[in-house]
């Protein structure tokens, strides 16, 4: 069962800051030491400062706290009853405008497996220590963590409409439109527990900010702590057609050598294989392999500087067992980047799992304009450039279910919850639960 509850959130308070997109900033894994030092230059209380503090541990961490409360003091508020926080993102991508929906709330923290809560991808130890830091600096859930539940009626939202009011934030930030609502009806509220009680929650994207909470969890509770069993979410409908997905490309570097005829020759049982010039354009590419991916798993090949690209297909009479992947779970098996990551990158190339998890010999790539540019220029040290296409969410969801994961970045929920919008102040949160507040 998911147990979620309302909160009382800790904002941004807007009778004291001008601008709280100016004080918003991405997700900390996706920030480079210059975009970080843009963010921090925009305000003295951008999130930034404390979701990703300057300086070597241990020391950076006391400095986030420190921070984070400073800012609490000087420009947050927190809502006087709990909540939940209905949040819109409007953006547009490839011409179209689109509007993806959810709400933030807590969530009972269950380890992956144990409950509802399911992953799709492995973690990795160190991410997990260093957002346990500073989690135990600043007693407090930063960050948001992506969940999705199936509701294909769409009946949350008709839940919520006729009670959300006026919005508590407003905001552009990074091309798109952000709109945070507090809904503290006690009905519409309950509705929403309801629904959810029964549902399966899939983690789209956060896996290791979701293990830092249940490791924080169990800190706390030995502790005593008495608001520790629950963690703030994000939720979305994974059946609204809105949810969009990207692919991420995968660039090996550092090899020996890399002799694409070889893993040509090594895959050739199991793959079709065209070999076109590169296209002209990211828009084109992708419909080129979408096209290919229709009737199976399909990605592309690219030496950088070839100006050719190698466009394989799944074989139609494709046998698992004989691919030497039949101890993987059926989901698994014919998934694109499942394929790559075992037949090519591993047998083909060598690239072993814990390479791949270390990224010894790979890098990711979101955006197909840069990974097409890589292809065409030889610009840096890519050896092979591997054009992958989105893994669909019906995909996601029967890996989940299947108790199995993904190799690292496999899905691309686009767009990202940036932070800034709601935080959860566990110090408050323990002495309103001493008070018997709740």
């Amino acid at each position: 069962m998911a147990k979620i509850r309302p909160f009382r959130g800790l904002r941004y308070d807007s009778s004291r800051v001008d601008d709280v997109a100016r004080l918003m900033s991405p997700p900390y894994d996706v920030i480079d030491e210059a975009g970080r030092a843009e963010l921090a230059a925009r305000s003295r209380d951008n999130s930034i400062h404390f979701v990703l503090p300057e300086g070597d541990a241990p020391r950076k961490y006391a400095r986030g706290a420190a921070e984070f409360r400073a800012q609490v003091e000087r420009a947050m508020v927190r809502d006087a009853a709990p909540a939940i926080y209905v949040y819109h993102q409007r953006y547009r991508v490839e011409g179209r405008e689109r509007l993806r929906k959810g709400f933030i709330a807590l969530i009972e923290l269950t380890r992956f497996g144990a409950g509802p809560v399911l992953a799709h991808e492995r973690t990795l130890a160190g991410p997990k220590a260093d957002r346990l830091e500073l989690m135990r600096a600043t007693e407090a859930h930063l960050e948001l963590v992506f969940g999705l539940f199936s509701d294909p009626r769409a009946t949350w939202e008709a839940t919520v409409a006729p009670v959300l009011g006026e919005p508590v934030l407003s905001a552009r930030f990074d091309d798109i439109d952000h709109t945070l609502w507090r809904v503290d009806d006690p009905a519409a509220v309950a509705a929403v527990q309801a629904q959810l009680d029964p549902a399966r929650i899939y983690i789209a994207d956060g896996h290791h900010r979701y293990e830092t909470m249940c490791s924080f969890r169990d800190e706390l509770a030995a502790r005593g702590h008495q608001a520790a069993d629950f963690g703030m979410i994000y939720l979305s409908n994974l059946d609204d057609p809105e949810l969009l997905v990207l692919p991420t490309h995968r660039m090996v570097h550092s090899l020996p050598q890399v002799d694409l005829e070889a893993v040509l020759g090594a895959v050739a049982a199991h793959f079709h294989c065209t070999r076109e010039p590169l296209p002209a354009d990211a828009a084109s590419l992708r419909a080129r392999l979408q096209a290919a991916g229709q009737g199976g798993a399909a990605f592309g090949l690219s030496v950088p500087g070839s100006g050719q690209w190698a466009l394989l297909r799944l074989r139609e009479d494709f046998d698992p067992a004989a691919a030497g992947l039949g101890a993987l779970a059926p989901a698994l098996q014919r998934l694109d980047v499942v394929l790559l990551h075992e037949l090519l990158l591993e047998r083909a190339l060598g690239i072993s799992k814990a390479a791949q998890a270390a990224k010894t010999n790979l890098r990711y790539d979101k955006s197909t304009d840069n990974a097409l540019q890589l292809a065409r220029s030889a610009a840096d040290d890519t050896q092979l450039c591997c054009f992958m296409n989105a893994t669909p969410v019906a995909d996601v969801r029967a890996v989940c279910d299947s108790g199995e994961v993904m190799p690292q970045k496999s899905t691309f929920f686009h767009p990202k919850i940036p932070n800034g919008l709601v935080f959860h102040d566990l110090r408050a949160a323990d002495r309103d639960a001493r008070d018997g507040r709740g």
